[in-house]
C-alpha cells in the first residue's frame, strides 16, 4: 500500500474510506435523463431570471453595445472553460463533476476547495432566485407587503414579501425530492414558456424599437465594461450543472460534451439579444426610472402594460428553471463531498424510493428559504459574491485539465477539447483575469461589507470543515478500524 501512495502514507485511510463509501446498487442514482433533458437543464439554468431584473443595470453601466461586448467577453471565458468541462465530464462521468476532475488532477484537498467554491456559487443562485421571486410579485401586486420585520441596507423586509420566497423554496425542494426526472420535465415546460416570452420581446423590439434609443453605445469606458463583466460568470453558470448529473444521464458520453457547448452558445446569444431588445425599446432616461427594465421594455414596445406582465410571468418561469437546476447541481456536490468523507455521511444518503440525495436537497432548500429574510438588496450581493466563487472553481478545473492531459494521457476521453493543452491554458488565464477583477482596488471589486462578509463567512465555515475532515481521516482509531476490516 505504501508503494502505491509514494511518500504519502496518510492517504491510506482516505483510499480505504473511498472503498467503504461505495454505494450498493439499491443506493445508486437513477439514469433517466435524455439529451433534451440535459440541454434544457443547462440552458434553463443559465438564462434564469437575471435578464429580467438586471438588463437595465447592464446597459446603464456599459452602454448598449458595451453591455453586449461584456457578455461576449464573459461568453469567451465560459466557452473555453466549457471545453475543459466537456472533455473531463466524458472522461470522469460522476455525480459531483468538478469535484472528481480536481480530485483526479490536483488531489483530494484541492477537490474540497473546488467543491466548496462551486457549492457557494450554486447556493448563491438558489438564494438569488428565492429573493427574485417576491421581487416579481411586487411588480404585479405592488402593495402586498404586510408585517414589517426589519430594515437591511435601507430596505424594509416584510413577512408577506419573505413568505413568497419561502413558499417557492418549499415547492422547488419538493419537486427535486421526488425525482430528477420530474425536475427535468418541469425544466422543459418552464424553459419553453421562458423562451417564447423572451422571443416576443426580441422580435417586438426589432419591429417597433428605435435605434436612437441605443445611444450612448458605450458608458464608463473600461470600468463600465468590467462592471458588467464581473456579473457574467454568475449569469452563465449553469452549463456546469451537466457534469453534476453525469451519473443520471442515459446518453452516449460523446454527446455530453457537444450538448454542454451548445447550451453555452445558446446562452451567449440569448443575453446579447435581450440587451439589444431592451436598448431598442427604452432610452437611458427611462432605464433610470424603470422598476424592471425588461418588463417595462416589453410594455413599451407593444404599447400596453399587459405585455409587461406577460414578460413577468415568463420571468417567473426563468426563476424556477434556474432555481430547479441549481437545486439539482448543489445537492449533487454535497452528495459527492459526503461520499468522499468531506462532509458528514448524512448528506450522502440516497432516498430509498425516489433515488435522490434527499438530505442534500433539504439542506439547499433550507438555505434558499432563509435568503428572502435579507431583503431585495441581497440580489446584487449574491450575484457578485457567488461570481467570485464560480470563477475560482473554473480556475481549478482548467488547471486540472492541464495536469490530467500530462499525467493521465491514458484516460479515455470520448470528447476531446483539441489535441494539445492550449484550451486549458487559455481557460486558466481567463479565469485568473476574472478573479483579479473582483479584488480590492479594481473598478469592479466586491463591495464591503455585505459581499465580502458573505464570502468570508462561507470560507471560514469551509476551512473549519476542511480541517475537521483532515483530522478525521488521520484519526488513529479510524485507521485501526479500517486496518481490521482489510484483514
Amino acid at each position: 500500500m505504501y508503494n502505491q501512495v509514494g511518500k504519502a502514507p496518510y492517504l491510506i485511510p482516505l483510499i480505504l474510506r473511498e472503498k467503504e463509501n461505495v454505494m450498493s446498487p439499491s443506493q445508486n442514482l437513477n439514469k433517466v435523463l435524455s439529451r433534451v433533458d440535459v440541454l434544457v437543464l443547462a440552458f434553463g439554468a443559465m438564462i434564469g431570471w437575471g435578464w429580467v431584473v438586471l438588463s437595465g443595470d447592464w446597459i446603464l453601466k456599459a452602454g448598449s453595445i458595451g453591455a453586449m461586448f461584456a457578455f461576449v467577453a464573459g461568453g469567451i471565458l465560459v466557452i473555453f472553460v466549457g471545453l475543459t468541462y466537456a472533455e473531463l465530464t466524458t472522461a470522469l462521468p460522476k455525480a459531483g463533476g468538478a469535484h472528481h476532475f480536481v480530485k483526479e488532477g490536483l488531489g483530494r484537498r484541492a477537490a474540497f476547495f473546488v467543491s466548496w467554491a462551486l457549492l457557494f456559487g450554486y447556493i448563491s443562485v438558489s438564494a438569488f432566485e428565492a429573493v427574485a421571486l417576491p421581487t416579481v410579485i411586487e411588480y404585479i401586486f405592488p402593495h402586498y407587503q404586510v408585517g414589517y420585520m426589519w430594515t437591511i441596507a435601507g430596505w424594509d423586509v416584510y413577512a408577506s414579501w419573505a413568505a413568497v420566497g419561502v413558499i417557492g423554496a418549499v415547492l422547488v425542494t419538493f419537486i427535486n425530492w421526488i425525482g430528477v426526472k420530474q425536475a427535468a420535465v418541469l425544466q422543459i415546460v418552464l424553459t419553453v414558456i421562458l423562451a417564447l416570452v423572451g422571443l416576443m420581446l426580441i422580435f417586438g423590439a426589432a419591429v417597433g424599437g428605435d435605434v436612437q434609443h441605443m445611444n450612448p453605445l458605450f458608458i464608463g469606458g473600461a470600468a463600465g465594461l468590467m462592471g458588467v463583466m464581473i456579473m457574467t460568470p454568475f449569469m452563465f453558470v449553469g452549463f456546469d450543472v451537466i457534469p453534476q448529473v453525469a451519473e443520471e444521464m442515459n446518453i452516449p458520453m460523446k454527446m455530453i460534451g457537444k450538448i454542454l457547448l451548445v447550451s453555452v452558445a445558446l446562452a451567449v446569444i440569448w443575453y446579447m439579444l435581450i440587451i439589444l431588445g431592451v436598448s431598442l425599446s427604452l432610452p437611458p432616461p427611462f432605464l433610470l426610472t424603470a422598476n424592471l427594465a425588461t418588463a417595462d421594455a416589453m410594455g413599451a414596445v407593444f404599447g400596453s402594460p399587459f405585455f409587461a406582465k406577460v414578460l413577468i410571468f415568463g420571468g417567473v418561469a426563468g426563476i424556477l428553471t434556474s432555481w430547479n437546476a441549481f437545486m439539482i447541481g448543489s445537492s449533487r456536490i454535497i452528495y459527492a463531498m459526503a461520499k468522499d468523507g468531506m462532509l458528514p455521511q448524512w448528506f450522502g444518503r440516497i432516498h430509498p424510493t425516489y433515488k435522490t440525495p434527499g438530505n442534500a436537497i433539504l439542506t439547499v432548500g433550507l438555505l434558499s428559504a432563509l435568503s428572502p429574510l435579507l431583503g431585495r438588496p441581497a440580489l446584487a450581493w449574491f450575484v457578485n459574491a457567488g461570481g467570485l466563487a464560480i470563477v475560482f472553481a473554473y480556475l481549478l478545473v482548467a488547471l486540472s485539465f492541464i495536469v490530467l492531459r500530462k499525467t493521465r494521457a491514458d484516460l479515455d476521453r470520448p470528447f476531446r477539447a483539441g489535441k494539445t493543452r492550449v484550451i486549458g491554458w487559455i481557460a486558466l488565464l481567463l479565469s485568473i483575469g476574472f478573479v483579479v477583477m473582483y479584488m480590492p482596488g479594481m473598478p469592479a471589486s466586491l463591495i464591503w461589507p455585505y459581499e465580502w462578509m458573505i464570502t468570508l463567512a462561507w470560507w471560514i465555515v469551509g476551512l473549519m470543515l476542511f480541517v475537521k475532515s483532515i483530522f478525521s481521516s488521520l484519526s488513529p482509531a479510524r485507521l485501526h478500524k479500517h486496518s481490521e476490516k482489510t484483514h
